[in-house]
């Protein structure tokens, strides 16, 4: 940017001035830009324009190799099969209050595991936790935040099944002065956004770009391949977003000829994956936007015997899905930190009750 011409031409003095201006812009420059590089960090406002305080975390691929060498992996048999979350929730003891919990699916291992960990962090700070599974129901959770209101629940940690529909409950739940806190997938409504205290997700966009670096890896880049979506789910869209930007970006010639969705489930993923493959016997791979949508889809493709010409990528690096990788069903599936994201929730929430800044 050009200096006025009092300042650019002078005395002594004036360069002076000039230089330490000069100096002063460089610095809030370089202020700047160090404040924007962290994506785990706190912010004023998330990619669409609303407002938005909260974290992401980044994801990381998941390949044969890490499955190989995953000091954990002998205990990923039978993950699915978990205790019932819902069935859980008063603590022995006195509790400070009670958390009520709604997320989109409880039969997914991913989902149990987040509930699991937010139920043993919330009960360390002397707390009770109430999880719901909303069944893949927007209506449902509504009408499962309506009666943790009317049980005058201390905060509401909400998976909203649709990113949209669930809005009404956040702002019930706004107007009674229950703060709700979401998890790994945001509303949509900027407005709504605003009435939500904390987000604490994957950064589901870096995520797909992952998926899409595999699948053109494994594929060469070339060929028609299928997408099984979620389109209710601003997390699953943003994957499906990253997922393509990358293909573009590289110059790849991956053709997307269907995308279904798959409802984040694996039956479901199964029977929409079967439809890709009647229509277009010649696909080369599929990304299903989670792993039990990878997986039904896996099922279908074996179905149809055509293993070897396809390649499936997953999403979340759930127990399921890493024994997929390992089992060379699923080429990677780009890892979620479930972990994480429900410890960061229960602490977001422990510092709002102190009163702290978040």
């Amino acid at each position: 940017m050009p200096l006025p011409d009092s300042i650019s031409q002078g005395s002594t003095l004036k360069t002076m001035k000039r230089n330490r201006f000069l100096s002063l812009i460089l610095s809030a420059l370089i202020l700047s830009l160090t404040s924007c590089g962290d994506k785990t960090a706190n912010t004023d406002n998330d990619e669409d324009g609303g407002t938005f305080t909260g974290e992401f975390i980044p994801c990381e691929h998941y390949f044969f190799a890490d499955a190989e060498k995953d000091p954990n992996r002998e205990s990923f048999t039978g993950a699915s099969s978990g205790d019932d979350a819902e069935s859980r929730g008063a603590a022995s003891g006195e509790s400070k209050g009670t958390i009520g919990m709604t997320c989109m699916n409880l039969n997914n291992p991913f989902f149990q595991l987040i509930a699991q960990e937010m139920e043993k962090a919330a009960k360390a700070a002397g707390y009770t936790l109430k999880a719901m599974d909303g069944k893949g129901d927007a209506a449902l959770q509504n009408t499962q935040i309506d009666e943790f209101i009317t049980q005058k629940c201390d905060a509401i940690f909400l998976n909203p099944a649709d990113s949209r529909a669930t809005g009404s409950g956040v702002r019930a739940a706004h107007a009674e002065g229950i703060p709700v806190f979401t998890f790994d997938i945001q509303m949509e409504d900027p407005e709504v956004q605003k009435l939500v205290t904390y987000h604490v997700g994957s950064d589901n966009y870096q995520g797909g770009r992952l998926a899409g670096e595999s699948m053109m890896k494994a594929t060469g880049g070339s060929g028609k391949i299928g997408i099984i979506n979620l389109p209710e789910a601003n997390s699953c869209k943003k994957r499906v977003d990253g997922f393509k930007d990358y293909l573009r970006e590289n110059n790849s010639t991956l053709e997307i000829v269907s995308e279904l969705n798959g409802k984040g489930d694996r039956v479901k993923g199964a029977e929409v994956a079967a439809d890709m493959l009647t229509a277009h016997g010649d696909l080369v791979g599929i990304f299903g936007i989670n792993d039990p949508c990878a997986l039904g889809a896996w099922a279908s493709v074996k179905e149809a015997g055509k293993l070897e010409q396809i390649t499936i990528i997953g999403f979340d690096g759930s127990p399921d899905g890493k024994i997929g990788v390992f089992e060379k069903k699923l080429y990677d599936t780009p890892m979620q930190f479930p972990g994480q994201m429900a410890t960061k929730t229960v602490e977001a929430f422990l510092k709002y009750a102190a009163g702290d800044d978040l």
